[in-house]
């Protein structure tokens, strides 16, 4: 997990702020009712905090009052996405984009670099209250924070408080745009720590050795030693996606247009028109799709990678044994 600010570190730019604020320590909680136990009685506002994403992997955050009902479908129609454009973001990307753990987002992550082109939304229902409770990047502790002190460590960290009535529905359609569709982030966040790209060589390498060490004894059986057969090693690359995604589009596109000409033979012009403007709607929709299933294989391929170099290390190390006469 990548490292970022930590909670010492946040409390101590609050205090840089002269921003009022009280802490309360408690065990470890993951869920708005663990927390209420701890801090429930003291007549705050507490708060639900969501990590989210889209499917061209633009990432949110809302905080909601925990009474709040949020309605994932009709949040992403009001954003201009689709009923389905929104779903719970993956563990790796919260521990590489907020850098907080499980039950740690609220927002304060927001506070990190590589949070900067995440959007954030605010429940406006919070304005209601005198104080709010968040946790500062760490479950083990609550703050309470008035909403003025909130939207001031907000924009020290160049944040604009968004407070939206979260519990809306309004209509959208052809005369009445997405409501929220300016909140949408312009960019994708870059991954702070992207993995290292490795050679099954590396791996082979890198495991030989250790397989010499724990292996290298003439008690081996020769049996073992002939049982495994070996594996041509190869250099594993990274594949753009993004490129591999329009090359197929690209191919299946013009094959459709292609096709569709040639049975068009009495008006090819206008019936050309026609289709590529399907085409393009299709290619535009399926793409989202076509991407996840292309980065799905993609990490299929490294790990069936990876266990071929640990099976070729295997190998390579037992063959290095000296035979047992």
């Amino acid at each position: 997990m990548a490292v970022g600010n930590g909670k010492e570190k946040l409390l101590a730019r609050l205090q840089e702020l002269h921003i009022q604020f009280e802490t309360y320590d408690h065990p470890a909680v993951l869920t708005v009712e663990a927390q209420a136990k701890y801090v429930g009685h003291l007549g705050g506002a507490l708060s639900k905090n969501l990590f989210l994403k889209d499917k061209k992997h633009r990432y949110y955050v809302v905080s909601a009052l925990s009474g709040t009902n949020v309605d994932l479908k009709v949040m992403s129609q009001r954003l201009g996405l689709g009923k389905g454009g929104l779903r719970m973001a993956p563990e790796e990307a919260l521990q590489e984009i907020l850098q907080v753990p499980l039950g740690c987002v609220t927002p304060f992550a927001l506070i990190n670099e590589s949070a900067r082109a995440v959007s954030f939304l605010l429940d406006q229902g919070f304005k209601a209250h005198e104080h709010c409770f968040f946790h500062p990047l760490s479950n083990e502790m609550t703050i309470s924070i008035n909403t003025p002190d909130l939207d001031k460590f907000l924009d020290s960290i160049g944040r604009k408080p968004a407070y939206v009535d979260l519990e809306a529905n309004p209509t959208v359609g052809k005369d009445q745009p997405p409501d929220l569709a300016f909140l949408v982030p312009s960019e994708t966040p870059t991954f702070v720590s992207a993995p290292e790209k490795v050679t099954l060589t590396q791996v082979a390498d890198n495991n030989r050795t250790k397989m010499e060490k724990t292996l290298g004894k003439p008690e081996v059986d020769n049996s073992l030693r002939s049982g495994l057969s070996k594996i041509d090693v190869k250099k594993v690359t990274g594949t753009n996606v993004g490129e591999l995604i329009d090359d197929i589009i690209n191919k299946a596109c013009s094959l459709l247009i292609n096709e569709s000409v040639q049975v068009n033979k009495d008006s090819q012009d206008q019936s050309r028109i026609k289709v590529e403007t399907i085409v393009d709607k299709v290619s535009r929709k399926i793409r989202p799709d076509l991407e996840n299933s292309a980065i799905m294989l993609k990490n299929a391929a490294y790990t069936e990678g990876f266990h071929a170099g640990v099976r070729c290390a295997v190998d390579r190390g037992i063959q290095s044994l000296p035979s047992r006469r």
